[in-house]
Order: C-alpha cells, then structure tokens, then sequence
C-alpha cells in the first residue's frame, strides 16, 4: 500500500511537471512569434519605401526619353539627331536596368540615382544647343510646349510618389524610436518606503521598461527625466541642464546612460527631493534622442 502511495505521487508529481514546461515553452513561442511578426513588419514598411523610390526613378528616366524624340521631331542636322539617337537608346537602357533591379539592391539602385544625375545634365546640354538653332525655334517653342505639359504630368506623378514615400518615412521612423512601458513614479520617505504624503517625501524612483526594437541603432543612449510639478515647473538641480526636444530646450530633472542592445532593458532613475513640494500631482516624462518615449503621473497629498 505505501509503494502504490508512492508511485501515484511520483506520477501526479511528473504529470505537473510536464504540464509546467509545456506552459513556459508555449509562452516562449508566443513571444518569439510576436517578435517575428513585429520584425515582418518593419521589413515590409521599408520595402514600400524603396518601391516608391525606384518608381520616382522610372518615372523620370520614362519623361527623358520622350523628351529626346519630341526635340528631334522638326530638326534636319543628322549629325544632331544621332546623337540623341544614342542618348535615347542609353536612358532606355537605363531605365530597363532599373526596371529589372530589385528595390532592395541598395548597391544598384544608388548607382543608377548617379547615373540619372548624369542623364540630368546632358539633357540640359541639348536643349541649349537646339535652342540655339535658328531655323528650329518656332517649331522647337512648340513642341517644348508640348513636351513641358508632358514633363508637368510626369512632375504631377512624382511629387504624389514623393508624398506617399514621406508617409512610408514617418511609418519608418516611428517604427525606429523607442518605447517606453510598464512606467512607475514612486514617492519615497527617507526609510525608502513609499510615501503618498507630501511633507514625508524625499525621493522620487521611477521604474521602467526599453521595449525590444530592433530597428533602432544600437549603442550608448540617454535617458532623460523630466518631472514636473502640479503648477507645471519642473524639478530641476541646476537651470543649464537642458536637452533638444522639437527645437526647443527643455530642463530635465536627471539623465541616465544606458548602453542599448536591441533586446528588453529594465531601468531606473532618482530625484532626491531638497525643495518644498506642495500637493498636487507630478508627471514624469522620459525622453531618448528627442523623442519622447514615455510619461507617467503620482499624486501626493
């Protein structure tokens, strides 16, 4: 009877255990799963924007080569006309290279953005010299019209790209800020408990955690409190410290450095109160390269 007791403990004892590690690894999946989506995402939004950026490009290497034939429609100089010939023919090419590069070949779109700076010029190069021609500048006034209204529709298309290419920047850029989460403000009294009384407070503690992103560059970052008072002045040790924050400098109550990896970071940061402090309620706000990445709120009475 005590063997069978035995063994039906050590059963129920395995079961929970089992049960136990399939919890925590399911959890773990989750969270990996999360993180994955988050990254699928991050990746998507930057493959819009090289999209709209290739498509700028084609758009205006599509404008030049319209261009080439308009100026030699009414031009009798052969040598002229050949030589637009082959600049059609290289923008063309061009614009077919540009067309089979994959917007996320970084190397070889930047090389064609070069090469259509040179395309650029040779076009303002022609129109001069064909606009010095005498015999063609009625028909040339003309079809530069023409070709002008053609040139302001392509222009129509680009500036659109170039505003929805901002948006998809702002979505970039956001997604490459950090977040701040799980934000406490704790009043302290000199035992370090917390202490909601206003005249027993000398320490304020606050508590928070680096949300994981790993689109944002790592490296040595600051972190900087700003708290301020129910009448809105923050506390402050000394008026010089001051960081950038929309164009403006802002005193911060404390800074902190932090070395940031990517990964989840917990952090804390002090104020030691040496002034009066009224009642009321006092915000917290932290900032990290100009953004503000988080706030929170107590209140004393």
């Amino acid at each position: 009877m005590e063997e069978n007791k035995k063994v039906k403990s050590i059963s129920v004892g395995g079961i929970i255990a089992i049960v136990v590690v399939f919890i925590a690894l399911a959890g773990i999946a989750v969270f990996y799963m999360l993180s994955w989506q988050k990254s699928q995402q991050d990746i998507e939004e930057m493959t819009q924007l090289f999209e709209i950026e290739k498509e700028e490009m084609e758009n205006e290497y599509s404008g030049f080569a319209v261009q080439y034939d308009e100026m030699k429609v009414h031009l009798s100089n052969d040598s002229l006309i050949r030589q637009l010939d082959r600049e059609k023919q290289r923008t063309q090419q061009l614009l077919e290279e540009l067309r089979q590069t994959k917007a996320t070949n970084a190397a070889e779109i930047t090389r064609l953005k070069k090469e259509l700076t040179t395309v650029r010029a040779v076009m303002r190069t022609y129109v001069r010299q064909i606009d010095s021609l005498d015999q063609i500048n009625k028909q040339l006034a003309k079809e530069n019209s023409r070709v002008r209204q053609q040139y302001q529709e392509q222009t129509k298309v680009v500036q659109q790209l170039t505003v929805d290419k901002e948006k998809a920047e702002e979505k970039v850029a956001l997604a490459s800020q950090l977040d701040a989460a799980a934000i406490t403000v704790t009043p302290h009294n000199k035992r370090g408990k917390e202490e909601h009384k206003v005249k027993n407070v000398t320490q304020f503690v606050v508590n928070f955690t680096i949300v994981k992103n790993i689109t944002v560059k790592t490296g040595e970052k600051i972190v900087y409190l700003r708290i301020t008072k129910p009448d809105g002045e923050p506390l402050v040790k000394d008026a010089s410290n001051t960081f950038k924050y929309e164009n403006v400098n802002l005193e911060y109550s404390a800074k902190k450095y932090i070395e940031y990896t990517g990964e989840q970071q917990e952090v804390t940061m002090y104020w030691d109160v040496e002034e009066y402090l009224s009642a009321g309620t006092y915000n917290a706000y932290l900032f990290v390269d100009g953004v503000m990445i988080g706030e929170q709120s107590v209140t004393l009475n």
